[in-house]
């Protein structure tokens, strides 16, 4: 019998992770990636630049719309990209085009002890203007693999927007 809702009940609590996925976003016509600064408020790289993502939650997972069912196994296929679709358009106002383009990982413990595996994406941007998220950061500017280095940034975030370039442009 498939599962009637989501619980962690019978999970083991040491393999529990928040999962979250990011994207540096290329556009195209100057070869330049978005970063957006992070409020001072965040428990996690407070005022430090970053790209957009967000954590996978339950509420994504809706048990009477999955995209197929595999025996009881209930699928949500593209998950991910739906994540970092909606997460773009929140927190920047802009659209990707399909097909992400994997760059790396890491798995991280926050400030507040909670762990954390982080799934890295590159994407090509696909419309809009960027309009922040109120809240949730305060400044962005689109740079290329030179222009970056002169932003306070999450550490890793240089070598991605590099990485990003060479291999969407």
């Amino acid at each position: 019998m498939p599962a009637e809702k989501i619980s962690i009940d019978n999970a083991k609590k040491d393999k529990l992770f928040y999962f979250v996925a990011n994207v540096v976003v290329f556009r195209e016509s100057d070869k330049r990636c978005l970063i957006i600064k992070r409020d001072e408020r965040e428990k996690a790289h407070p005022g430090k630049y970053a790209v957009p993502g967000g954590k996978l939650e339950w509420a994504n997972l809706d048990l009477t719309k999955p995209t197929r069912m595999n025996g009881e196994v209930i699928d949500f296929e593209n998950a991910v990209e739906d994540l970092l679709k909606r997460e773009v358009f929140e927190e920047a106002g802009i659209e990707l085009q399909d097909n992400l383009t994997y760059i790396n990982n890491v798995a991280f413990v926050r400030p507040d002890g909670i762990p954390v595996v982080l799934v890295k994406f590159a994407a090509k941007y696909k419309s809009g203007d960027v309009k922040l998220e109120k809240g949730g950061f305060t400044d962005f500017a689109w740079v290329n693999q030179e222009e970056v280095k002169k932003y306070d940034c999450i550490k890793g975030i240089p070598e991605e927007i590099a990485r990003t370039i060479k291999r969407l442009e």
